[in-house]
């Protein structure tokens, strides 16, 4: 059976998607500054969809895009995780790792205090070998929480295949980090072990 691994951080809780999560979702996506670089806004439909992507993914892996509660108000914030990219990308295989939040809660350090968890996740509970993320060339605030996490920026720039030929989104740069250079690094320590929770999914 399939452990659906949930944690904490000291502010935040990643968890698996509930219905509840859908709306504030929704408006997440239709806010013009959230997805400013992230092609168009969501339509609803569009929006329900990814969420019920991503909690399937959830079930069947054990892990994923995680939805992302404050702690204390049970408040939904928007996602972070690990996720698959199905895209076909220049440096495919790979894992990712991702975030989307509500427009009030950029620049307090929620994005990079739940990224390192989930990097923490990735390397020593899931033991994967490397963990890439990818925007938008000129996308500087997910480009500085992936310093801040310590990934590694490289030469590669790539078209995303997905994002419209002519468009400014379509040039992407590529960071990534090692589970050697994660265990190597001195803030590696994300969450203490015994605060990762795994539960049987249902």
């Amino acid at each position: 059976m399939t452990e659906l691994i949930e944690f904490d951080t000291e502010r935040l809780r990643l968890r698996q998607w509930i219905p509840a999560d859908r709306e504030p979702f929704a408006a997440l996506n239709a806010d013009p500054k959230v997805m400013e670089f992230l092609h168009t806004p969501h339509e609803r439909s569009a929006s329900d969809a990814m969420a019920d992507r991503c909690q399937s993914l959830i079930t069947e892996r054990g892990w994923g895009f995680w939805a992302t509660e404050m702690k204390g108000t049970n408040k939904f914030i928007g996602f972070v995780g690990l996720h698959i990219p199905v895209s076909e990308l220049p440096f495919f295989p790979c894992v990712e790792i991702g975030w989307r939040l509500a427009y009030p809660y950029w620049g307090k350090g929620f994005a990079t205090e739940a990224a390192r968890a989930a990097l923490q996740v990735g390397f020593e509970l899931l033991h994967l070998p490397e963990i890439v993320s990818f925007t938008a060339l000129y996308n500087r605030r997910s480009r500085a929480v992936m310093e801040r996490l310590g990934m590694r920026e490289t030469t590669e720039i790539f078209e995303h295949p997905n994002v419209p030929m002519g468009s400014p989104l379509r040039k992407h740069c590529l960071y990534r980090l090692s589970r050697d250079q994660w265990l190597q690094g001195p803030d590696n320590i994300a969450v203490k072990q015994d605060a990762l929770t795994a539960h049987p999914s249902r």
